[in-house]
């Protein structure tokens, strides 16, 4: 018979596996339920995942106590990932605008060297994701799950050259072509 002491190291050393995933808590909330007796208080947690590389998710999980409701909302951010296109994998391939709620964004793509800068959940959402060289603003509410929501519906849109090439028809060359000058050219827009 082995001793507790060794069952509870075996325990231990399953569950400090490392993740792939890097996780970050964008906002708790502790929400009061008035009952007979007085209060009583539960936690909200906003928690967004992502593994830095074009994958990213958020979840919102409640609970009693604060690392329950960040458990749960890790879990459910797992299960929402969505893959996101990246141009170097260091920013966007074209501007998106996201908006839910009253919750509005902008986001542009940007050079190398200039950063992530954004707000709040907004930073949380574009760092887990791999992006390193973005701009956005936050044009409505400041609520951080509309932002949060917001943001992933301009990222939902992004799309790759390839992406359009393959709806088009064309092959990734023709566009990036028609796109080195900053314009079209004639040759382009007849095919």
């Amino acid at each position: 018979m082995a001793r507790p002491s060794e069952n509870r190291n075996d325990r231990r050393d399953r569950t400090e596996e490392p993740s792939e995933f890097v996780e970050k808590l964008v906002a708790i909330n502790r929400v009061a339920a008035t009952v007979k007796g007085g209060r009583r208080f539960s936690f909200a947690a906003l928690m967004v995942v992502g593994d830095q590389k074009g994958r990213v998710g958020y979840g919102h999980g409640k609970a009693r106590e604060v690392p329950e409701a960040i458990r749960k909302a890790t879990e459910e951010a797992k299960k929402s990932l969505i893959r996101v296109p990246l141009r170097e994998s260091r920013t966007l391939h074209h501007d998106g605008y996201g908006r839910w709620g009253a919750g509005k964004i902008q986001m542009r793509a940007a050079p190398p060297g200039t950063g992530v800068i954004a707000g709040g959940p907004m930073r949380a959402v574009l760092e887990t994701l791999g992006i390193s060289d973005v701009v956005a603003k936050s044009l409505g509410s400041s609520n951080p799950y509309n932002m949060v929501r917001a943001t992933f519906e301009a990222l939902k849109v992004q799309s790759s050259p390839r992406q359009i090439a393959s709806k088009r028809g064309k092959k990734v060359g023709d566009l990036l072509k028609s796109r080195a000058d900053g314009a079209s050219s004639p040759e382009s827009l007849e095919g």
